[in-house]
Order: C-alpha cells, then sequence, then structure tokens
C-alpha cells in the first residue's frame, strides 16, 4: 500500500467519503469495484444480483444522508470482540437466569439493536481474528491454527487489514487488547494498520497459566521454577521463561515493553492490572478521539472471561460462582461503562458499535469456568456449531432498527468488507486476492431477510473440514477416509449434530 502521511490519508478519505455521499461512488461502482469474492457467492450474485443492486442504492442513500447529517463523515466504529464465549453466553436474560450468569448490560445493549443469531467464526482465536482483520479464511495466510506458543510468526505484512482500509478512508485508528496475531514485529498492530496499540504479544496460556498461582493451584504443574525436579533435565531452554508481555506503539515506531521490569516473575496480579489497564485505555481512548475531528475505528479485545484463578475474587456475585462467569459479569460491567461513556459523549448517533464473541469456549476448563454445555454440541478447535455459532449484536441509533432479530447467516470475515462499505473505504479493499468476507450493510441496515451468505467453508487449520449451506451442513471425513463418511445434518432440527440425516458407511 502507498504511505501517505495522516493527514494526506485523512484527507484523500474525506474526500473520498463525501464522493460517496453525493452518489458519485453510487450502487454501480459497488458493482465494478472488482473484490474478488469465492465462486460460492458469484452463484448467488446470479441469481439475485438485480435485487441486490437496487438494494445497494436503498443503503448509499442511507448512508449518503447520514454523512450528510454528520458534517460528510462516516460513523465511528467501535468493535468488541471478546474470548471463547459460546452461544447463549451473553445478551439473552433467559440463558443467564438459568445458568446461574449475569450480563444485564450486554442484554440491554441487544434490546438496543440487532441480535445476529447465526454469526458463525472460525474454530478458534487467531483463525477468526485473522478472518476478522483481512476479510479472508486465515487458510489463506498461514493463520488456520490457534497461536498458543511463542511460535515466531505472525499476520503478513502483505495482507490489507481492516485498519489499513480504514485508515486510508481518513480514519483514526486504535487498538486495545488481545491482538494473538503473532508474535513478531511484522504482525503487531501497528504495522497493521494501527496508529496505535497496546496490546499483549501473547494469550492466555502464557497469561493465564504461567504464574505461581496456576502452579500452586495445579492448573499449570511444573512450570514455575522449584516445583517439580527432575533430574535428568538437560534443556535449561525448555521452559519459557523472561518472557516480553506487554507491549504499547505508535504507527511507525518500534514497539516497547511496558509494566514489567527485566527479570521480574509473572504473576496473577500482573495479569489482572493487564485487564484492568486495557479497560482504563479503551475509556481514555474513546474520549480522544471524540476529541478529534476525523472519525474512528476503535477496537477492544478484552482477555477476559478466561480466568483461573479464584483468590482474584473477593466476593461471588453470580449464582453460579465460576471463575468464568464471575469474570463475565465483571466484563459485562466494564461494557456497560463503555457504551455509557460512548452515549456521555453525545456520539451514540454517530457510532456503530459491534460486539461479539471470537468462538466458542475451550470446553475442556467448563468446570472451572463454571460455564457449561450449551444448545450447540462442541466448543473451541472443533468444527460443530458448539466452536463456530456466537452471540453478536450491533447498535447504531437511528440506522439500526431497535430489539431486532436476524437468522441470515453471517461470518466474522464479513466484518471487514462490512465496515469498509459503511467506512467509505471500499475503494481501498485489494483486488488482487480473494476476499471471502461479503458486504452485510444491508443486513445490518435492513434487518432480518437481507443477508447475502447462505453459505459458509470451515477449516481446521488447512484441510476444509465442514460446509453449511443453508440449514444443512456437511461433516466431511478427516483425509484418507472414503467419502461415503460425510455425516449431512439439519441445523435446525438437529442443533447437536447428532443425528446425521445421511447414514455412515466405513
Amino acid at each position: 500500500m502507498t504511505l501517505l502521511s495522516r493527514e494526506n490519508r485523512r484527507q484523500i478519505g474525506l474526500w473520498a467519503a463525501s464522493l460517496v455521499s453525493v452518489g458519485l461512488f453510487g450502487a454501480s461502482a459497488l458493482a465494478e469495484n472488482n473484490i474478488v469474492h469465492d465462486a460460492e457467492y458469484y452463484i448467488l450474485e446470479a441469481q439475485h444480483g438485480d435485487v441486490w443492486a437496487k438494494e445497494d442504492q436503498t443503503i448509499e442513500a442511507r448512508l449518503a444522508e447520514f454523512r450528510e447529517r454528520n458534517n460528510g463523515k462516516p460513523p465511528n466504529i467501535l468493535y468488541v470482540l471478546v474470548d471463547d464465549l459460546s452461544f447463549g453466553e451473553m445478551g439473552i436474560p433467559e440463558m443467564n437466569y438459568v445458568r446461574g450468569s449475569q450480563t444485564p448490560r450486554i442484554n440491554d445493549f441487544a434490546d438496543e439493536g440487532l441480535s445476529l443469531m447465526r454469526m458463525y467464526t472460525e474454530p478458534s482465536c487467531t483463525p477468526s481474528r485473522a478472518a476478522m482483520m483481512t476479510g479472508r479464511h486465515p487458510v489463506r495466510n498461514g493463520l488456520g491454527e490457534v497461536k498458543a506458543t511463542v511460535a515466531g510468526e505472525s499476520l503478513a505484512g502483505k495482507e490489507v487489514t481492516i485498519a489499513e482500509v480504514l485508515s486510508e478512508a481518513g480514519y483514526n485508528t486504535v487498538h486495545i487488547g488481545k491482538w494473538h496475531l503473532g508474535d513478531i514485529e511484522e504482525g503487531y498492530p501497528h504495522n497493521q494498520g494501527f496508529d496505535y496499540a497496546s496490546f499483549p504479544i501473547h494469550q492466555q496460556v502464557l497469561l493465564g497459566f504461567m504464574t505461581p498461582e496456576s502452579d500452586h493451584s495445579q492448573a499449570m504443574q511444573g512450570w514455575l521454577p522449584g516445583s517439580s525436579n527432575d533430574p535428568y533435565a538437560l534443556d535449561a531452554t525448555f521452559k519459557p521463561d523472561g518472557l516480553v508481555y506487554s507491549l504499547e506503539a505508535r504507527r511507525g515506531e518500534l514497539a516497547r515493553e511496558v509494566d514489567f521490569e527485566a527479570g521480574e516473575r509473572w504473576t496473577q496480579a500482573h495479569y489482572d492490572a493487564m485487564h484492568e489497564k486495557y479497560q482504563r485505555e479503551t475509556l481514555a481512548h474513546l474520549q480522544d478521539l471524540t476529541a478529534k475531528d476525523e472519525p474512528f475505528f476503535l477496537q477492544y479485545w478484552p482477555l477476559i472471561p478466561l480466568e483461573f484463578d479464584r483468590t482474584r475474587f473477593e466476593t461471588f456475585e453470580t449464582a453460579n460462582g465460576g471463575t468464568g462467569v464471575e469474570s463475565l459479569r465483571q466484563l459485562d460491567t466494564w461494557f456497560g461503562d463503555i457504551v455509557d461513556e460512548v452515549d456521555r459523549l453525545g456520539i451514540a448517533d454517530n457510532t456503530l458499535i459491534v460486539l461479539m464473541a471470537d468462538n466458542g469456549r475451550f470446553r475442556q476448563f467448563d468446570t472451572i469456568l463454571g460455564f457449561s454445555g450449551t444448545m450447540y454440541r462442541g466448543g473451541k478447535v472443533d468444527t460443530t456449531e458448539g466452536a463456530l455459532r456466537v452471540n453478536a449484536f450491533a447498535r447504531w441509533p437511528g440506522m439500526i432498527a431497535e430489539d431486532t432479530l436476524a437468522g441470515d447467516m453471517i461470518h466474522i470475515a464479513d466484518l471487514f468488507t462490512t465496515f469498509a462499505r459503511i467506512g467509505g473505504g471500499l475503494n481501498h479493499v485489494p483486488t488482487d486476492r480473494v476476499i471471502d468476507g461479503l458486504d452485510q450493510s444491508a443486513l445490518l441496515l435492513e434487518g432480518d431477510g437481507h443477508g447475502r451468505r447462505d453459505y459458509v467453508f470451515v477449516y481446521s487449520t488447512d484441510t476444509l473440514s465442514a460446509v453449511v449451506k443453508q440449514k444443512f451442513k456437511l461433516e466431511l471425513p478427516p483425509p484418507g477416509a472414503p467419502g461415503v463418511a460425510a455425516a449431512v445434518y439439519d441445523v435446525y432440527r438437529d442443533p447437536r449434530e447428532e443425528n446425521p440425516l445421511t447414514p455412515i458407511a466405513l
């Protein structure tokens, strides 16, 4: 991408947005922007293209009217991505009641906008985040598995992220919290389109497990020096120690380590302080970005509710009492504080807020965390609906109808193209590669029945493992097994995928 100064990007971006607002980049341009999608999309477009073109004209008119009311600017976008929460864990009070959990602020938020009832993600954290950031299935960029170790790899610099697209369209961009898209400089958020980023290199295995508290509780056994004895151990580098944990960085600069001294032992207290810092920073940047004369893209990816240490809770607020459920209650309060701040700053009508989870829970920890089975079977790293289906909510007063549901299929990669469209940045989406994310602006702004997807491809690392098409789901047999071993499920009648429509013949 051409490197431009912040002021040049702002002027060009706002100029392009103004062209959209007067119709020069209208619906015809949307059909001619040469974004390349997969073959399945073109099958749908051939059947519905004329209807979609008319729908695009309506959407462009609504967006143009919004920009006119908003001094020629597109909306702010606030994107909150929660880690490891299965469908039903937030935003549905009846589910709170029967599970002994509490998410009252998220429940209220759901009532203030649109609940996307069929949001699909990738099977685990890194792939979902890569899909959202690039609009591409991670099989295309080498990030198809969850990165749980110090691997020396990352999101490639040649990938074009939604932060880069919106930055080119005139947005200020900030990332706060979990990143999980690599542990080398090339992939850090400030090198992937964000003006400022505050983030840990690692995810919760290193941050939440590798503490004295986890070792003492036997959640992580034998990692802490002195907690185990192996007289035959030869490799002194086998157990990672002396890691860099928390970084801050600005675009064009080197990242710097913060909040941790060389030789210091990482503890639960550091982890707790990290959560609190990211919440404070989100509120502070929300205020700073609002004071500027440009639209902003603020991305907050908290690390909780994946929490294992019971000693950090002085009291338990929920009937459930699991560490994850208690931590989710804290996150619910924090999210409510963020929404309150948006309202207090007077930018609610000018801000699209999207809240969702990145994938289903890591079911191995259900007993500790207090979570329990859902209507969907399986969890993180599976290819069942329990891994892929999550709650997702969108609020944009005056643009998205309140207290509505949509059953249309949507994938996390669709947010890339949808945010680009809403932000006036479609012309910055690359056309030299396949973009799996579809523009779902009509679904957000027109509601149920206006989606443009009825299929999802599900990959396990580099292997196509399942295909969802309408209400049917094909679970492919493992490599080497015959095709007749594939199972087909009706996910409406059999949401737990336990009774295949086709007999499995091995």
